[in-house]
């Protein structure tokens, strides 16, 4: 069984959100870290709720990049295998069912000729495709395994944000030095 109460942790979060609604939008940020300008093949991002931890990140081989760090497709794959695992391992404490395995494999189809500028193909993913298995003891049957599954695939946030879109917006601003 889970080792943390999370029904315990989040009855006080719940409470406030319920007394507070403002409370509960929160604003993700990431930024990029200093880093090499030089080597055009890695960089690194920082999420600004964690300060102390970089994420390194490069081009990946199939563009010319060296391999030897993950590159953005794998964060971005990386963050939905992240938020499957993490959603089922609170939604099977909450729900008081003891995890006796748990596997997430997300594969995604990407065309680097897009990136490369060699023609009209897509840029970006083209398709993703998550495998998630769950390993339960054998007394849990039924309704309270397929509720786990379902419940997992609807609070997902990383999933959800990828099956519905989102809006997003880009500015690109250019400086010069002055001389």
């Amino acid at each position: 069984m889970a080792r943390i109460n999370v029904r315990e942790l989040q009855t006080p979060i719940r409470e406030r959100y319920k007394n507070d609604p403002q409370a509960a939008q929160i604003r993700l940020k990431v930024r990029s870290t200093q880093a090499d300008l030089t080597d055009p093949l890695h960089c690194a991002a920082q999420p600004l709720s964690t300060p102390d931890i970089n994420w390194r990140s490069g081009a990946h081989p199939a563009v010319g990049g060296t391999g030897d760090v993950p590159c953005s497709g794998d964060l971005l794959i990386g963050a939905l295998a992240a938020c499957q695992e993490t959603t089922i391992r609170m939604v099977a404490a909450n729900m008081g069912i003891e995890l006796a395995g748990l596997e997430v494999e997300i594969e995604a189809d990407w065309d680097a000729r897009g990136t490369l500028a060699m023609g009209d193909y897509p840029i970006g993913l083209t398709a993703i495709r998550c495998t998630t298995r769950v390993t339960v003891p054998q007394d849990v049957k039924g309704e309270r395994a397929d509720r786990l599954l379902r419940s997992a695939e609807k609070y997902c946030v990383v999933l959800n944000t990828l099956r519905n879109g989102v809006p997003v917006t880009s500015d690109f601003s250019l400086r010069q030095l002055e001389v």
